[in-house]
């Protein structure tokens, strides 16, 4: 089930949250835990029992970490056990077929296997199940001893299938008590609106026009077509992500919860560092505290920094995909990141529009690769954005991907992805306290929040095109 669905607009959500508000305090939590269950069930019901079964053994692997004296022992023990199911469901089907690769010189038969199918969700809760592990290890916080509350971190439905990556010590306290106002469901109402309009208005349209070149073979494009369509993904993906994170921010806000900010406007950072403390903040921060900094960081010389640096990138790149697209994707901010490095020891000063040009530049070819489905589609698509292809090959034309229309959302959603909605809003704050003033503050939220939600409910209800690009990862 995804957010912007009928099934989830109409039904489940409308149903879960009255139940929560209407039942005693003491049923709050297994309420939500049974619906978080129906909530994954609708997809993917055959990878149920999996993620109840990764609950169970962390839950418990946990709470005997804690008492052993055999700590290290477990704590490698069940990370590993984790891995080895994240790794057989989402790189088994890639680990054969390169195996396959290495072994066909040799003349060793083939070894085939059933497609494996990937578990919604499953990168985001083996993460969860993780950090839970370590903080416990490092003692930064206690094992629950409640396992209907464990279960919640867990599969929480709001971050369940998509984040943001949670930590257990940042959120261990709301699990058991959790105060909620009417400020909060207002506050989270609007979030979740803000996101899902972020997401159908706006992610849904680039969408199209982005897979109308990248789905055309690349030597049909002209340069100036294949730049437009990675402009459009770019924009897509920034406001499909961002805006599915800002619907489990205000969702967790509706049920009691604060969870941690994910996006920070990366399209406005000016280098590839800055890129990824904007980007999927709960992800990057999650390997800086749990992979980088436990390798060394940079505290054991310049060589050993660049390796690991080098290793968190490429175990990035792996994380959201079983393919060499992606680890070249990983690679390609690794390098840079590693360029930056060098440049601030030489004291190379960068003007900040010549930063916030090169690093969007890296990050959309980066993107080439992120967005195909082979390191051939992707080297035919550089080649299209260089202007490569012979004018006679070209079946698609600017004229037949942009309208009017497009052309309009493209200049407001850029203004958006930069970062103009905190300069606007503050501009707005006179405005809005006299409003308060008058207690008309809310209506004209309402106001201006009414028309979106309806607007993206018509979108749904007609069937328009929607999908969801991280429910592959």
């Amino acid at each position: 089930m995804v957010f912007s669905s009928i099934v989830f607009l109409g039904l489940f959500l409308p149903v879960t949250f009255v139940a929560y508000h209407l039942a005693p305090t003491r049923f709050r939590n297994a309420l939500l835990a049974l619906a978080s269950i129906a909530f994954y069930a609708w997809g993917e019901p055959r990878f149920v029992i999996l993620m109840l079964v990764s609950v169970v053994i962390n839950f418990y692997s946990a709470r005997l970490l804690d008492q052993s004296k055999a700590r290290r022992a477990i704590l490698s023990a069940a990370v590993t056990l984790n891995l080895l199911i994240l790794a057989l469901f989402k790189y088994g089907n890639f680990i054969v077929d390169n195996l396959n690769v290495l072994l066909a010189p040799a003349g060793i038969p083939a070894i085939t296997i059933k497609p494996i199918a990937l578990p919604i969700g499953i990168s985001f809760y083996t993460f969860h199940a993780i950090s839970y592990l370590i903080d416990i290890y490092r003692r930064n916080a206690k094992p629950n001893t409640n396992i209907v509350e464990y279960s919640l971190y867990i599969m929480l439905f709001p971050q369940l299938v998509a984040g943001p990556i949670i930590r257990y010590k940042d959120i261990y306290t709301q699990l058991s008590k959790r105060a909620i106002s009417f400020e909060d469901i207002n506050a989270g109402i609007m979030r979740f609106t803000m996101g899902l309009s972020k997401k159908v208005l706006i992610a849904n349209q680039f969408g199209m026009v982005a897979d109308a070149g990248f789905n055309t073979p690349a030597d049909q494009l002209g340069a100036l077509v294949a730049w437009a369509c990675l402009l459009c993904y770019t924009l897509q993906i920034y406001f499909d992500f961002s805006g599915y994170s800002d619907m489990a921010i205000g969702l967790g806000r509706m049920f009691g919860f604060r969870f941690p900010e994910n996006f920070n406007y990366p399209y406005s950072a000016r280098s590839i560092q800055d890129f990824w403390r904007r980007w999927h903040i709960s992800l990057s921060t999650w390997f800086r505290d749990y992979v980088y900094i436990p390798l060394g960081g940079n505290r054991k010389g310049e060589a050993r920094t660049l390796l690991n640096l080098w290793t968190v990138f490429l175990l990035t790149g792996i994380w959201h995909g079983a393919s060499w697209n992606f680890v070249i994707w990983g690679a390609i901010h690794g390098f840079f990141l590693m360029l930056e490095r060098f440049a601030r020891r030489l004291d190379i000063a960068v003007p900040r529009t010549t930063g916030q040009i090169y690093a969007i530049l890296v990050v959309m070819l980066a993107w080439v690769f992120f967005r195909t489905s082979s390191l051939e589609q992707a080297a035919h698509y550089l080649l299209a954005l260089a202007g490569h292809w012979p004018r006679a090959q070209w079946t698609v034309t600017i004229q037949s991907i942009y309208s009017t229309q497009t052309l309009t959302l493209f200049s407001g959603a850029v203004l958006l992805a930069l970062g103009f909605y905190p300069a606007m809003r503050q501009a707005a704050q006179p405005v809005w306290r006299r409003l308060s003033d008058c207690a008309m503050d809310g209506w004209a939220r309402a106001a201006l929040v009414a028309p979106a939600l309806i607007l993206s409910c018509m979108s749904i209800a007609l069937g328009q095109y929607n999908p969801f690009i991280y429910f592959r990862f």
